[in-house]
């Protein structure tokens, strides 16, 4: 924690959520938050945020009230530590005991730079969360194992923390995917190939997956009547948003993220900049997408100023978050009465592997839909080839070269 610092900073972090549509109520605490680690850090000796957390269990306090105070520490370490922005309070919960907080100097600098680098870099702030917050806990592990600098850690440290005492992997291959990433970040901030070293020693893990699940054309055509059902208990934009992921594929974030400038209604084009990839993208807009985007402008969107499409529902009226989309989704599907098993899947990432599939389907080459979901790599679109089934039935084999006796067909 640097006062110092926080001090200096603390203004932007309150413009900022200024803009981005906080209420006065809300900021106002979060200021009195501040003005309260300013005016009494030196005084309590508080050395982090999670110090000030616990001065506030030394007397009897409700759980609701502990709770706020957590959220709103949050909120402003992540500010100061890591330069990262609020948008969403309920994910800036500071944690009781975090695992940052209990590293070395040494382990610290190598988290703040890599979050000050990839920050640079525009990477998107829930990725660089995600990432250092792994790292965190791997290198708190480290350390509790006596390796509290980079040139202390050993290859049997860092693969204990992958497996248990019978071998069995506890780690997953996401997790060590986050890890290296901060560590490739780190590799010329660090003499001596130190970061390079530690990368070495990762294990090479086997990226798992599920089956992935699809739509089947009842489901879609379901879909598809409730979206354009003038009658349906939808509203609007969650029609409007539907349509669009439906017909385009757009990512989540990329429709809460779309602007007004985005659309170009005279040559009935998309053009957005991709929050994963921060790549410029353009696609098509249709009639039957243009025409439900344009009823919810006109007949249901709130008259203020943002340049966000699509806002909330409720006053004060923001810009939607990506994860709101979710239940959008889940929303859409329960009015069409599909997908109600536990297990199914909700989200519009269906939509997104539904157009892929599609177009997979009815025999457009590969470049064209990588290009069409605006991927980068070619690869991307793997995942997508397991649910190619007129492909896949071309590799089937028939049972007739197999010998069976009767009983089995019986």
């Amino acid at each position: 924690m640097n006062v110092q610092h926080l001090r200096e900073r603390y203004p932007q972090l309150i413009s900022h959520m200024k803009k981005s549509g906080y209420s006065g109520s809300y900021i106002s605490r979060i200021k009195r938050e501040i003005q309260r680690i300013l005016f009494q850090a030196d005084v309590e000796g508080w050395k982090s945020y999670t110090d000030v957390y616990l001065s506030y269990t030394k007397s009897p306090r409700s759980s609701s009230f502990l709770s706020k105070k957590r959220t709103f520490l949050g909120v402003i370490e992540n500010f100061e530590t890591f330069g990262l922005n609020p948008w969403n309070q309920n994910k800036h919960r500071i944690s009781k005991k975090t695992a940052y907080n209990a590293l070395s100097e040494e382990f610290k600098s190598l988290i703040n730079h890599y979050c000050k680098s990839e920050k640079i870099r525009e990477k998107k702030e829930t990725t660089i969360r995600n990432e250092s917050n792994n790292a965190s806990t791997f290198l708190l592990a480290l350390q509790k194992k006596g390796m509290d600098t980079l040139d202390k850690i050993t290859e049997k440290g860092v693969l204990e923390i992958f497996t248990d005492q019978n071998g069995n992997l506890v780690r997953s291959c996401s997790y060590k995917k986050n890890v290296a990433a901060v560590f490739k970040a780190c590799v010329s901030f660090f003499p001596q190939d130190l970061c390079g070293r530690v990368l070495s020693y990762l294990p090479a893990l086997r990226k798992r997956r599920k089956n992935i699940q699809y739509l089947t054309s009842e489901e879609i055509s379901r879909i598809k009547s409730v979206l354009t059902k003038k009658d349906s208990t939808l509203f609007l934009r969650d029609k409007a948003i539907g349509l669009l992921a439906l017909y385009t594929g757009l990512r989540s974030c990329d429709i809460a993220g779309l602007s007004m400038n985005d659309i170009d209604w005279l040559n009935d084009r998309i053009h957005i900049r991709q929050q994963k990839t921060n790549v410029p993208f353009e696609l098509p807009l249709s009639a039957v997408v243009g025409n439900a985007i344009y009823d919810y402008l006109t007949l249901e969107r709130p008259k203020i100023d943002h340049s966000e499409v699509f806002l909330t529902q409720c006053r004060p009226y923001t810009k939607l978050q990506s994860i709101s989309l979710w239940g959008i989704a889940s929303k859409i599907m329960s009015v069409a009465k599909i997908r109600e098993m536990p297990g199914d899947r909700r989200g519009f990432h269906i939509f997104r592997h539904h157009v892929a599939t599609a177009l997979l389907g009815n025999g457009v080459p590969q470049p064209v839909i990588s290009r069409t979901l605006g991927h980068i790599s070619p690869a991307s679109l793997a995942p997508y080839l397991s649910a190619d089934f007129p492909s896949l039935k071309k590799c089937a084999l028939s049972i007739e070269r197999f010998p069976l006796r009767k009983e089995v067909l019986n």
